[in-house]
């Protein structure tokens, strides 16, 4: 589809506009979108500042009343929501509550645990595995459920004897 605007580029912004009940379709490529603002309040830095204000239910808002700065930089919170950029490494520990509830809404967690390579991929999974079932294994031991920890311990073993094939 091409840009609406000036017809020589693909569209790559598509907004939608639903104003009592009448819906307007703007498509714009990101030379004309970043040219002229769409509808009443479009740009990226109020789509991130929508991702980044604190929703609880839909309904209800955090305020929060003394903005907290970064000790090093000077950031404050809402200096990165409006730029979407941090001033320092030490601004995400100085945010880091607000960033991990950021984290959990963006991806749906907010602890990282990475690709796995396609090669080594088999053997790190089965490792990772062993290392889940031992934890299960200490607790079963620890909660004296030792018909679960047998079981477990088999587990461990027949997925240990699987890596040394």
């Amino acid at each position: 589809m091409m840009c609406e605007k000036c017809g020589e580029s693909q569209a790559t912004v598509h907004y939608t506009e639903i104003i009592n009940g009448h819906k307007s379709e703007v498509h714009l490529c990101e030379k004309c979108a970043g040219e002229k603002e769409v509808g009443s309040h479009f740009s990226i830095n109020h789509l991130l500042a929508g991702l980044l204000d604190n929703q609880i239910d839909g309904n209800m808002k955090i305020d929060y009343v003394e903005p907290q700065k970064c000790k090093v930089c000077g950031m404050t919170y809402n200096r990165f929501k409006e730029t979407g950029k941090l001033g320092c490494s030490e601004c995400y520990s100085t945010f880091n509550d607000r960033l991990n509830s950021l984290y959990k809404r963006i991806h749906g967690h907010d602890v990282h645990v990475g690709k796995i390579p396609i090669k080594s991929g088999k053997s790190m999974k089965v490792k990772k595995d062993i290392e889940k079932l031992q934890l299960e294994l200490k607790e079963a031991i620890e909660n004296e459920e030792f018909e679960n920890a047998a079981i477990l311990r088999d587990k461990i073993k027949k997925l240990e004897k699987n890596i040394k094939e």
